[in-house]
């Protein structure tokens, strides 16, 4: 090891004689501020040479003589040029850990516990870092749709990191014992495969929320961003509770399963977490998603009326934006339930771009913007608004899904049946995707491959879906029978919870029995159903368009 006598910097490399800083000639481990380095000495000749000649003996021949220069030349250059090379390796390796690094991938953290119960914190952790270091102007992060897909794995950062074309990775470890809490993050720089920075701590349940945070300011200081004083990506505090903090964390996890019963147990956590914290924004703001998204059958609930959450909804998103009328979750929230529930559709445009305006790289924004959009028949804006998700977030399954059943809706059926094959691949199992494939495929005729769909979506979800899908199925490919004994059988579940009326509508309608169709649209508009707002453009009600009654439905629905 040498060291710079000026700056104090030590280097590894025994090659360098000076420092890169400044230019000092560097100390060796035996060498004082008093003694010069001990540098590579390249035999010179001089002209004419002096020799000391005793004996005839001591004479060696001249081929001899030269061969021994020769190779004491080729030697000293050989140092030399390994020198340079050594050089100009470490300045480039310098120059290129010097420079910003402008994207970043956080892993979900290892969850190495006793307790499976504590995945969330795992998850958690991981999304909360996400979320705070996308709030930073010039910083790339991966969303967290893309990095989840590695839970549970063993990963080299590296690979990940090429794979995922970013500059850094960040994974860690969780390791909780009762109340003690160890946490273990690694950063590295992929470019050169270069630990930037590692660290554990050691805490307690209780400090969950500090050490949070923590960690998110030494990442910065690691990467070199350069924050300002005005930025509030960072400083921005949503809660003091720590209490609070775990249930939020809790609530978001159950949210991502996106099924009935993770979205009701997702109420729950969200409910303690405003409990613990009642000025707690983000967990209002999530509450409001939760009950927006429970009555909406194709979503993964449908099982709650809209009369009882969408008001629940609204009421949560007006209080997160009365505590801080800048958190774009929450505009984007209450949009959902003004035009929903309210029928506001322009006073839910303007929540809708005003959330944009206030995080143009939150995802959600833009999805449940295009959806809005589709609605009001807006189709051009709609792929438009979609696409944008889908460059933030590439890897959701739920935008994914959206961006196929979009183009289908805009006539352009190729695509998007290619679309959502493609979203299959990502996830088999992911019940949106096989319900819009399923309808993409009878709206093509394809009715046997949609019946599959339909089916296999039943066996992997609760039922409620895969029923109705069938059901539409069997009606557009004229299979009375079969489609009344699904619609039956949702009658039927509908004594005991909430079935959407409009979904039993779409089914009449493709039958063709429209006085059917339009009693239960009447039952759902008195409801709030979410599907009745599709009347106007979604090509299961196609068949009652140009009906009087259709048009006096949309007037009163202040459909745009």
């Amino acid at each position: 090891m040498k060291s710079c006598p000026e700056c104090r910097r030590e280097y590894y490399d025994g090659s360098l004689m000076y420092c890169l800083e400044d230019g000092a000639r560097l100390l060796g481990e035996s060498s004082s501020p008093d003694e010069p380095a001990t540098a590579i000495q390249i035999p010179q000749e001089t002209d004419p040479p002096t020799r000391i000649l005793t004996s005839p003996a001591d004479t060696p021949p001249r081929d001899a003589a030269n061969r021994t220069r020769d190779r004491l030349l080729r030697a000293a250059g050989a140092l030399a040029l390994m020198a340079v090379v050594a050089i100009g390796a470490y300045i480039y390796n310098g120059r290129e850990s010097s420079k910003q690094i402008s994207s970043i991938a956080v892993l979900p953290f290892q969850n190495r516990g006793d307790d499976a119960d504590t995945q969330y914190l795992s998850e958690g952790l991981a999304e909360s870092l996400i979320y705070r270091l996308s709030q930073l102007p010039d910083l790339k992060v991966s969303p967290t749709s893309t990095v989840f897909r590695y839970e549970g794995r063993e990963v080299d950062p590296v690979a990940v990191g090429k794979e995922l074309g970013v500059n850094a990775v960040l994974s860690g470890r969780i390791v909780q014992h009762g109340e003690k809490l160890t946490i273990s993050v690694n950063l590295v720089d992929i470019r050169n495969d270069r630990l930037l920075w590692g660290e554990q701590y050691d805490r307690t349940m209780s400090e969950l929320l500090s050490t949070q945070r923590e960690i998110a300011r030494e990442i910065v200081e690691k990467l070199r961003l350069k924050v300002s004083p005005d930025e509030k990506g960072l400083t921005k505090s949503y809660t003091e509770s720590n209490q609070a903090y775990q249930m939020y964390l809790k609530g978001r996890f159950y949210w991502n399963k996106r099924t009935d019963e993770s979205m009701h147990r997702s109420i729950d956590y969200y409910k303690q977490a405003i409990e613990a914290d009642p000025a707690f924004a983000l967990a209002y703001s999530g509450l409001a998603d939760t009950y927006n998204l429970i009555s909406a059958p194709e979503a993964g609930g449908g099982s709650e009326s809209p009369n009882d959450v969408l008001p629940k909804a609204k009421a949560a998103a007006t209080r997160a934006l009365e505590i801080d009328p800048d958190l774009a979750e929450a505009h984007v929230s209450l949009a959902h339930s003004l035009y929903y529930y309210d029928r506001d559709f322009p006073g839910a445009e303007r929540e809708f771009k005003k959330a944009i305006e206030l995080d143009p790289r939150y995802a959600v924004g833009h999805h449940w913007y295009a959806v809005f959009l589709t609605v009001s028949g807006r189709f051009d804006e709609a792929l438009a608004e979609i696409r944008r998700a889908q460059e933030l977030d590439p890897l959701s399954l739920s935008i994914n899904a959206w961006v196929g059943w979009i183009l289908s809706l805009a006539g352009q059926n190729e695509q998007a049946l290619e679309q959502l094959l493609k979203t299959k691949e990502m996830d088999p199992a992911f019940r949106i995707t096989l319900h819009r494939l399923a309808l993409v495929y009878a709206d093509q005729g394809m009715f046997d491959k949609a019946i599959a769909e339909a089916k296999e979506l039943s066996r992997v979800s609760d039922g409620r879906l895969g029923t109705l899908t069938l059901a539409y199925i069997y009606a557009q490919a004229g299979m009375r029978r079969e489609a009344l004994e699904q619609v039956n059988s949702r009658i039927e579940m509908s004594k005991n919870s909430f079935v959407s009326p409009a979904s039993i509508g779409m089914v009449y309608a493709l039958l063709g029995d429209k006085d059917t169709a339009f009693k239960w649209l009447e039952r759902a508009n008195d409801e709030h159903d979410l599907l009745v707002l599709r009347v106007k453009h979604d090509p299961r009600f196609r068949s009652l368009r140009g009906d009087p009654r259709l048009d006096d439905l949309m007037r009163r629905m202040r459909l745009p």
